[in-house]
């Protein structure tokens, strides 16, 4: 886990932040608190570390809303919902929306702190599969059209011959083509370069 991820905690409840807070910095970890969604905005810097404690219901932009901002900014801060007994049906739409669970009041805090520590653990994976993609990315950049061509039909499990024939150049071609391909992307094996075009797929068209 990151040393520098902060768990940001929206809840327009005073008496529940402090809680919170102080729950969640017993464990040695760093807290923010914010009485509204929109003092949480005007502060939180996009690309910070850390994962987003939310109440469902609040005052002006409510929980679900933030979290829906949020997406539609392609933040990737995770979200936790805190939510009474009459939000679950909105927590779990929530959770179908990308939240990664939801806390039911009243919630015990070995409860809260486990998804907590699960959603600081995921915000550090996804950041360090987000460099990865953003390196693949640059490679993928130095291609030339036919050598971007070349990879994907490689990675579609096309043979020299079969690419060849679908390009009309020589199998020699290809293997050529082929050669840059590998160098440039930095792959050691067809094996290597597939999981590179399956990393990025989402992001770059191959």
């Amino acid at each position: 886990m990151t040393t520098d991820a902060t768990v940001f905690v929206v809840d327009d409840d005073q008496a529940m932040r402090t809680s919170l807070q102080w729950l969640i910095e017993s464990t040695g970890l760093t807290v923010q608190t914010f009485e509204s969604a929109d003092v949480f905005l005007a502060d939180y810097a996009p690309g910070r570390a850390g994962c987003l404690l939310l109440d469902v219901r609040m005052p002006g932009m409510t929980g679900l809303e933030l979290q829906s901002y949020l997406t539609r900014q392609g933040y990737r801060l995770p979200v936790i919902l805190i939510t009474g007994h009459g939000d679950v049906a909105m927590a779990v739409k929530a959770m179908k929306a990308g939240a990664l669970d939801f806390i039911e009041k009243p919630f015990h805090d070995e409860d809260l702190l486990r998804s907590i520590h699960q959603a600081l653990d995921f915000d550090q994976k996804n950041r360090a599969s987000h460099v990865v993609r953003a390196e693949i990315a640059m490679r993928l950049a130095e291609l030339t059209p036919r050598e971007h061509e070349v990879m994907t039909m490689v990675t579609d499990g096309l043979s020299n011959r079969e690419i060849a024939a679908a390009l009309g150049v020589s199998a020699k071609t290809v293997e050529a083509h082929r050669a840059r391909v590998m160098e440039k992307m930095r792959a050691e094996s067809l094996a290597e370069l597939v999981r590179m075009a399956l990393l990025v797929a989402p992001e770059t068209a191959l």
